[in-house]
């Protein structure tokens, strides 16, 4: 029996066994779960998060949310809430009991709020950092509430004239900058000092043309390349901080085979994809309903992250190199489905998707295969293969035809010099790659244990026949020379 054979034998015991231990997770999602696979076909797997529950407004005691447009869970695990319709801050603890509300706050000794606030970050020192939109200014309170400072409209020559300041999204690193998302800036995110002074863009998104409309612009008259589509950079959408201080960012450039970026301290996009396909969500969609749009995305730690897509309203959830971890969500009126999905983040193992459309906080809690798979990438990036394999061979016995686990499988093995073993796994999950380097590494290792002794003793023959060789010579010059009395 061959090793996938035996493997998908297991898989469905294991799968059988599962369901009937008590405190497993027997919901059915009320959305498919899949990835994709190295023909890039759809392949159904297990789902990775189920959805718990639904949070609104009047079940904590503070009337219904209207259209909350963020959310940031802070490092001390409070939920901060965005609701902007009510111009609010709604502060709740990781067991959504709420701290407080913050609709209004002392500035220069009036009273002041917010207008239309769309976007949220909680640094940290727990301060609460608003993209109050309609006042085109950011706010910063403490997390009491208190005024801490106000940044407006900045001033500098690389700004255009007549510029307006209109904040969407905002996010802090530990430094304290400030990097802010705004309307109709296309030259990237504007970055600012923690005292509000603009220090310039970062991730600037290049602009990108097929030679097709370049010659129509080329041959067409003024009237005609005025009707043209202007090629200017796209917008950025939303972002997120890691704790090294990399800025990751969605754009809403539709159908851009990169959507999302990871940006250095230069703004350059270091993000890797080195899956097998772009890091774009959907790779396959129907022409109605178009590919997929990121509004937003959250940094999971350990090189993992996760966007939303408010197309189809789905999770998808990458590892540090790119590969398509799983998907989950969708567009309905089930729980577990969204109307208009606005923001993801995470609170401890699970996964938070504010709805905006349906004016709650999806809880997300992840499935036995959702753990695993999390755990599994968590060591491997840690460097700690041996116990990513472990939890890798638990990945699939719950599911036989994830590829992603028996590359994983694969590089434990090549790490602990199990080469052959490697080979297999790598072929299994279709890794060239790997596969190359775990097969040059077995070829060392085959002629070494095979070829070593019957080396050393060619060389050290032929070593000895050449010394032999040159005494000979020597002897028979210095014995002509003798008889040619030259000596």
């Amino acid at each position: 029996m061959s090793a996938k054979k035996w493997l998908l034998t297991l898989a469905a015991a294991s799968l059988l066994l599962t369901g009937l231990m008590p405190g497993s997770v027997s919901a059915s999602a009320p959305y498919e779960s899949y990835i994709y696979n190295y023909w890039e076909e759809t392949v159904a797997v297990p789902a990775a998060y189920l959805p718990e529950r639904a949070v609104t407004g009047k079940e904590l005691g503070i009337g219904d949310f209207l259209d909350p447009s963020d959310m940031h869970v802070s490092e001390a695990g409070n939920v901060y809430v965005l609701d902007s319709g009510n111009k609010r801050i709604v502060v709740l603890d990781d067991t959504w009991n709420v701290i407080r509300v913050i609709d209004s706050f002392m500035n220069e000794g009036k009273e002041d709020g917010f207008a239309n606030p769309a976007g949220i970050f909680i640094d940290g020192d727990e301060q609460i950092y608003v993209a109050d939109t309609d006042h085109q200014r950011v706010v910063v309170l403490t997390t009491e509430g208190s005024l801490v400072r106000i940044m407006e409209q900045p001033e500098s020559d690389v700004l255009p004239q007549g510029f307006q300041f209109i904040p969407l999204k905002v996010a802090v690193d530990e430094a304290k900058r400030v990097f802010v998302v705004a309307r109709g800036v296309y030259e990237g995110i504007m970055q600012f000092e923690e005292d509000g002074t603009f220090l310039g863009y970062v991730g600037t998104i290049k602009v990108k043309r097929d030679y097709g409309d370049y010659f129509w612009r080329l041959v067409s008259t003024n009237a005609q390349k005025a009707q043209m589509r202007l090629f200017i950079p796209t917008e950025f959408s939303n972002l997120d901080m890691d704790g090294k201080g990399f800025v990751y960012a969605t754009n809403i450039d539709v159908g851009s085979r990169e959507p999302m970026k990871r940006l250095n301290p230069s703004g350059e996009d270091v993000l890797k994809r080195f899956g097998y396909f772009p890091v774009a969500g959907d790779i396959y969609y129907r022409r109605t309903v178009g590919p997929s749009k990121f509004v937003d995305i959250k940094v999971l730690g350990d090189g993992m992250y996760s966007a939303l897509d408010s197309t189809q309203g789905r999770v998808f959830t990458y590892d540090e190199t790119g590969n398509l971890l799983f998907v989950y969500g969708g567009i309905g009126n089930q729980l577990g489905l969204f109307k208009t999905p606005a923001a993801i983040e995470r609170l401890g193992d699970r996964q938070l998707v504010l709805d905006r459309g349906k004016a709650s906080i999806v809880i997300f809690e992840p499935t036995e295969f959702g753990k695993q798979v999390n755990l599994a990438v968590r060591h491997h990036y840690r460097g700690e293969d041996a116990e990513a394999e472990s939890y890798w061979e638990r990945v699939l016995q719950l599911n036989a035809n994830y590829d992603i686990a028996y590359i994983g499988i694969g590089k434990a093995k090549l790490m602990k010099g199990e080469n052959k073993e490697a080979l297999k796994y790598f072929e299994l999950g279709m890794d060239r790659k790997n596969y190359s380097v775990a097969y040059k590494r077995y070829r060392r290792e085959v002629m070494k244990e095979h070829f070593g002794t019957f080396l050393s003793a060619g060389t050290g023959g032929l070593l000895l026949y050449a010394v032999y060789r040159t005494v000979r010579t020597r002897k028979q010059r210095r014995a002509g020379k003798h008889e040619a009395g030259l000596s």
